[in-house]
């Protein structure tokens, strides 16, 4: 009931004073790409900017992390996925369309009050590395004794194809990467296509693990689990990689574009300029120095994939590969600043939310209680 009412909400246009004069100094063309792309709706006869619910941000300082987390761990993974990639205002979008290099304190403009370098919105950070790539502390120990290894992917390769983290801990450091695999060449069919998802992650010496496989998306998909019989050289292959990303950087490839203000014409115009920040890079477990690994026979865990189970793992490098993984196409809603009908109008809201021990406490439901 609280998820069907959460996703009921909607956003809602926005009166900030720095937003309405950034609209009003902009170029009509400039204006009906934003009106087409639903960030500027009408509020009275003006056109202003929106909050987005669903493809941006309505949380603050404490709502984010468990906004994000509980949409991730009950089954809405792409979800939240959709509200940190979406564009507009209150989204890290917006504040990198204006020149931002580190996080703000509010998720609209301010040239006088509020600050340009904040920790306040900074929760969506360990969500990154512990949904959407994978690695966290499991919820049954403390210290990083044991770290939870449990990727999540979108339901389209539109939205994201690969993702890493590394949490470092007393233990050493535990990394995980995901891709996608197979992807067709037509991006049209990033939302249908049958692929496959190769997961690597390591468990330093003397860690325990614990890996948590998602939820498959078809009765077809299958699952082997294999382990290095020698642990490779990772500081070569941490190096060689982090030298391609720095190679990356310097080349641009991240962030496309800003807003700049032309004092003369005393308009805003958007200035097409690559930028080093935001630009992808591939996982130290995919560098090509580790294709010559050897591996274990694989285990098929495909009775562990649909059981849900959580399996302990010892250390040492491990591949996952998920065969006949179906891409879908993400859920639509009703507008950027509209809500999701496809969920609070269904009584089917996914099997995390079919648990038979509603009464039964757990360490996780204070998570999800809060």
């Amino acid at each position: 009931v609280v998820l069907k009412n959460w996703f009921s909400r909607t956003g809602h246009t926005w009166p900030g004073d720095e937003e309405k004069s950034f609209v009003r100094a902009l170029t009509k063309p400039d204006v009906d790409i934003m009106v087409k792309n639903g960030e500027l709706t009408k509020r009275g006869p003006d056109w202003s900017m929106g909050w987005s619910q669903w493809q941006g941000f309505n949380e603050g300082i404490f709502a984010i992390r468990y906004a994000l987390k509980t949409l991730s761990d009950n089954g809405f993974h792409h979800i939240a996925l959709r509200k940190a990639s979406g564009t507009g205002m209150a989204t890290v979008e917006y504040m990198m369309r204006h020149n931002a290099t580190t996080l703000w304190e509010s998720w609209w403009r301010s040239e006088d009050l509020y600050s340009r370098n904040h920790p306040m919105l900074g929760a969506m950070a360990e969500w990154m590395s512990s949904s959407v790539a994978g690695v966290s502390h499991d919820a049954t120990t403390t210290g990083a004794r044991r770290m939870l290894l449990w990727p999540r992917f979108p339901k389209s390769a539109t939205t994201l194809e690969y993702a890493s983290a590394t949490q470092g801990t007393v233990r050493g450091d535990y990394s995980i990467a995901w891709k996608f695999e197979d992807l067709p060449d037509d991006k049209t069919q990033y939302n249908s296509a049958s692929v496959r998802v190769r997961v690597r992650f390591v468990v330093p010496p003397g860690g325990e693990g614990i890996l948590r496989l998602p939820i498959a998306t078809s009765s077809k998909t299958t699952a082997a689990l294999r382990q290095a019989l020698v642990f490779p050289d990772m500081v070569s292959a941490k190096s060689s990689a982090s030298r391609e990303c720095i190679r990356r950087r310097k080349a641009r490839l991240g962030f496309s574009y800003n807003w700049e203000y032309d004092r003369v014409s005393k308009l805003w115009y958007k200035h097409e300029n690559g930028k080093a920040i935001g630009t992808p890079c591939q996982s130290y477990l995919f560098h090509s120095s580790l294709e010559d690994t050897k591996w274990s026979d694989a285990i098929d865990t495909t009775l562990i994939l649909a059981e849900r189970s959580d399996t302990p793992i010892a250390p040492g490098l491990y591949e996952v590969l998920l065969t006949n993984w179906l891409l879908e196409k993400e859920v639509e809603g009703t507008g950027r600043i509209g809500n999701l009908p496809e969920y609070y109008n269904s009584d089917d809201l996914g099997p995390y939310c079919k648990d038979s021990s509603t009464f039964e406490w757990d360490i996780d439901d204070g998570t999800h209680i809060i």
